[in-house]
Formats: C-alpha cells, structure tokens, sequence
C-alpha cells in the first residue's frame, strides 16, 4: 500500500482488525513497554494508545509485531521489492529473465527521492523533547529512548540523499548528565555507515548535521533497518516497499527533514564530544550498560499535524525485531549466498541475541576426486561469514556441508544442532579467532566490543548416535554433579557458581581430566549453567544461556583436551562454560507491580480482554 502517512497506515490496519486502541491512561514509566510486550506475546495486535501520561503525543507500537501484519501492510509491493534486491546482487539476472523483472524495475525507476520545495506536513508545528512520551522499558534503563528512530546523516565529502546513511540507532533522550531538551545521546555500534560519516567529519574537525525522523509511512523504519546490498539507497528502498517517493527538503539550518515523517529532532554531533550513554535493556536479553557514546546538540523538533510516536520495545527475543528481522528474511533471503561463493544459507539465531550464534550451510567441492571426511571449503566460507558486515559480530558459527543433508533446515535448531554434532570430530573441526571484535552489546568478552570467535565445522557420513535421555550410569563428580539433557547429545550442569577465571579455569580444568575416564557415549557437548532446570526447560533457554554468556577463548574447554601446533580439540565431549560472571551485565527482569497493572487492562471492558 502507498501509505502517505503513519496515521493512514493506522487506519488501514485498524479497518482490517489488524490494530486496537487503548484508551486508558498509560504510564510510559514501563507500563507501556509491559503492555507491548504482553501483546506481543499473544501474537496480537497493533497498538494505538490514546492517552500517554505526561505527553500529549499518542503512540503506537506492535506494527511489525506478526510477518502476516508486515506482509499486510507490504501487500502490494513486497513482490516487486525482492526483485529489486536480487536484480541489485546478481546485475546479470535482468538479462537472463528480462520480462520477470521488467514491472519491478518501473518501479524502481519511480522510487527516486522526492526533494520537496513547499508544503511538507512535517513543517506544521515545533515541539520540545520533554513533550514527547518518555517511554522507559526496563527498570534499570537510564532515562527514555527513542526505540524506533529513523537516524540519518550525509558524507560531509559527497552530500546529498543518493549517498547519506539512514540507520536504526537508540537515541537517549533523558537521563544521566543530558541537559533535558537540548541533548540527547548517540548510540550506534561497529559496522554502522554513521561511523564512516563521522569519522570524516572530525577529520575536518567539522560537527556532522544529524536528523533523527520518528514515524512516517512504515516503509521507512524498515528502510532504515534494512542490511542492504552496496549501493541500493536506503531512500530508493523506501520509496520502492511504500509504494511513494521518500519526500525530503532540507530545513533553514541545513538539515535534511523527511516530510512525511511524524517527528523530526534535528542537531550537531561536535567532533570528540560524547557523554555517558545507558544503561539500555537490549536485544541480548541483558542491559547494555553505562559507556561514552557521542553526544548530540539538539536544535530543533518538528511535527506534523496530528502526529503519532511511533515505538517498540527491546529485550530477549523473541520481540517484534524478531518479526522484523522474518520480515527481512522475506525480502533478502535469497541474497546474502550470492554475496559468498557456496554458501547456501546462513541463520543468525534469534533466541540466542541474534548475534552470539550463527547456523550456517555451504557446498564441501575443493576436492570431489578425493574421499574425504573433513571440512575444507567449509572453512573458507566461515572465514567469509565471519568477515562479512554485521556477520563478523557472531561468536559462534556453527556450518554444515549441503551435500549431506540438502534438506537441512537452519531454523530447526535442534535438528541443526544433531546434524552438526553426529558428524563433527571434535579433535580437529573447532577453530579459535582470538583477540577480536564482538557486537558491542555483547558483555561476555574481555572488553567492550572485545572479544573471541570459534567455528564448529561438520562434513560428511553420520559418526554416531546422539544420546536422548541422560544415561542412567552417568554420574559426575562434584562440583558439577547436578544433570540434565537440553538437546541430543548435550549435557547442561550446574552446581558451582562463577568465582574468577583464575580459580574457575583450574577447577574446570581439573574436573574435565577427573571425568576422562567416564563414558560420554552420545554425548558430545557438556555446559555448565547456573541453573540446569532452566537452560533445559527449552530450546529457546538453552541457546540463550550457552551463547549470550561465554566467550569461546576464555570458556571453552573439553575432556581429555589438547593442544598440537598451535590448534585445539579434545577427545571427549567439549565444555561450555556459560555461567555467569561478575563482567557481565545483569539479565533483564519485568517489573511484578507493573506487570500486575496490565493485568486489569486485561478485564472484562477494559483495552485488552480478550487479548491477553
């Protein structure tokens, strides 16, 4: 649908039982965030809230809360936009089909941005920061943020639309020691085109104009999460998905301004200028906690008339970016393999934070003359991975060969896992990146964005059978005695906490050569939790835990292991610490008081019966 607005995009989904209103005054202290993520647990929808305390802003959040919504609200136009990326991965395939991709060209060739002279809705009225809602979602944050921003920014060498970033960044607007109303904070992590755009500004020693557009016509903020091919204009995209040019101008100051967006906050990131910034409950699932991010310099807030906040809510998956993140698999899927040469596909696994964990299949074809067992081109194309944008943030990769199972699925987790673990040698398939970068939000590494890698590469036959059900002669000796089975083939146990690697490294180290001689026949895996009961109670848990708390070099062990020119493995299973540890950030916990105040929205006559 051409949506020219977000309220238009409103009313659509409203018509078509997609969106319902709250009426009921609502606190943005948490209360909101609790309210989004109890629909969101439903699978229910959209959600308008009328009646914000201390704001006379109304918002909505939920949008991309289903795929069946996002593909409602695309319905139009999603065919033509997953030619339009593929046509922009592989030039050569409009020569091969040209009357499959011609429709979607015109529209590609309609979707140029819009430079607008007069009468932009967005120009209808100025605010101040503290009038819009000061949505907080988690009880530790450190002040409100903007979770569904539209931040963009030019190249100070080549101005102008065609080559400016539009990215997905929090924005601080309260808190810590910001100057409430004239600065908010900056965040944005590794691998992000503002940095580039940044770092040629302070260069200059010149402050980079930034512009920070809420709202507008939903293609926008999926624009502007988007991972797009080199060279496709987040702007270009936008105007293709919604079906209308993305309309801009730029203001008396020099600011690029979305006119059909329904708040714009504009200002000056002044070269070294940062301050605190955080904490933040993120997508990890844990608090993303206190660092120096930059500092920007608020000069102006603009709305349209009527205008409507647009937000979401950020925790442990799965959230609505999970559905936004199907919703790029939709559109994306098939492009990512042309980018790597054999690979199949790849999986950033969502209940385990997107980034610590990735799934991954590629071809095994350096030497078919040769009847071999082991990973090779395998290893190629997980260097490639690992080196690949926001790709290179994973902890984890774990890859298997398409010839052995071309029906694979690398969103069944515990079938990838039992595919993987049937088939790897554990003396030779694991490989160690030491000594370098994470995703920033990431705290279970030596550092902020510091960090570790490994790759657990699988290839050929079936080796052996996995174990279903703990074996009834295991026994293991303290301190980790306390035992169940989260997948095939894998032991999750508990029964000492984190102490420091300097005493926890000895311990463990002593306990793996102590169970050397036990028969570990089906297991391959063993991880030590805090809580076993809970790492085993689901798949989704299991992930969570094992990759969002350890870091491969430091946490990473194995019975009866060894170390031959410079490479380890072991003979036994391998052992995961995933305890956690005193560097770590806390994990994120709801609120009771709060939670109990949704409950009543939830009564007979009240906003959500029905619902939850």
């Amino acid at each position: 649908m051409g949506y020219k607005s977000l309220a238009e995009c409103v009313a659509d989904l409203e018509r078509n039982g997609h969106l319902i209103r709250i009426k009921e005054e609502v606190d943005p202290y948490l209360e909101m965030a609790a309210i989004h993520m109890r629909v969101f647990d439903a699978q229910g929808p959209a959600l308008y809230f009328e009646n914000i305390k201390g704001s006379r802003f109304p918002a909505v959040s939920n949008l991309f809360g289903t795929l069946e919504r996002s593909k409602f609200m695309f319905r139009d136009t999603l065919h033509h936009v997953k030619k339009l990326v593929d046509v922009k991965m592989d030039p050569m395939s409009v020569f091969k089909k040209p009357m499959h991709y011609m429709s979607s060209s015109l529209v590609a060739a309609s979707a140029l941005p819009l430079k607008k002279k007069s009468g932009a809705p967005i120009l209808y009225g100025q605010t101040k920061i503290s009038e819009l809602p000061q949505i907080v979602n988690w009880p530790k944050d450190g002040g409100a943020f903007v979770t569904m921003p539209q931040v963009y920014t030019e190249d100070i060498d080549s101005p102008g639309i065609m080559q400016a970033n539009l990215g997905m960044y929090r924005i601080q607007l309260s808190g810590n020691d910001y100057i409430l109303g004239a600065e908010v904070g900056l965040h944005y992590q590794l691998h992000r085109g503002i940095g580039i755009h940044q770092t040629k500004a302070n260069e200059l020693g010149k402050p980079l104009k930034v512009s920070i557009f809420v709202g507008g016509p939903p293609s926008h903020p999926l624009s502007a999460v988007m991972p797009l091919p080199e060279g496709l204009s987040e702007a270009i995209f936008a105007g293709a998905l919604g079906n209308r040019r993305f309309r801009y101008f730029y203001d008396d100051e020099g600011f690029c301004l979305s006119a059909d967006a329904d708040f714009v906050i504009t200002g000056m990131v002044y070269p070294q200028d940062t301050k605190p910034e955080g904490p933040f409950g993120d997508h990890i699932g844990y608090y993303s906690l206190t660092h120096e991010f930059p500092l920007m310099k608020v000069h102006r807030v603009y709305h349209r008339k009527n205008p409507i906040w647009s937000f979401t809510v950020v925790g442990r998956p799965p959230q609505e970016d999970t559905s936004f993140g199907a919703l790029i698999h939709e559109i994306t899927g098939s492009a990512m393999p042309k980018q790597i040469s054999g690979l199949h596909a790849v999986n950033a696994v969502d209940p385990a934070g997107v980034h610590p964990l990735l799934f991954a299949i590629g071809s095994e074809r350096y030497t078919p003359y040769q009847d071999l067992d082991r990973p090779q081109e395998l290893l190629t194309i997980s260097n490639q991975i690992l080196g690949t944008n926001q790709l290179s943030l994973a902890k984890y990769l774990f890859i298997s060969a398409f010839e052995d199972n071309p029906q694979l699925d690398i969103y069944d987790i515990p079938a990838f896992f039992t595919h993987i673990l049937e088939r790897i040698d554990l003396t030779r398939d694991l490989h160690f990146l030491t000594n370098t970068t994470i995703d920033t939000l990431d705290y279970s590494g030596d550092g902020l964005n510091a960090g570790s890698k490994v790759t657990f590469a699988a290839v050929g036959t079936k080796k052996r059978n996995l174990a279903t059900e703990v074996p009834k002669e295991l026994v293991l000796p303290r301190p980790f005695d306390k035992v169940k089975l989260a997948i095939p083939g894998v032991l999750v146990v508990d029964g000492r906490d984190f102490v420091s690697y300097e005493q926890d490294a000895d311990v463990i180290s002593q306990w793996s050569r102590s169970v050397k001689m036990v028969d570990f026949t089906g297991i391959q895996m063993i991880v030590l939790v805090d809580d076993a009961g809970f790492a085993a109670d689901s798949v989704n848990n299991f992930v969570w835990v094992t990759f969002t708390r350890s870091n491969p070099s430091h946490d990473i062990y194995g019975v009866d292991s060894f170390t031959t020119f410079k490479h380890w493995g072991c003979n036994g299973p391998v052992i995961i610490d995933a305890r956690s540890k005193p560097h770590h950030a806390p994990a994120l916990v709801m609120d009771p008081i709060i939670e109990s105040k949704v409950n009543r929205l939830g009564e007979k006559g009240r906003s959500l019966y029905g619902i939850i």
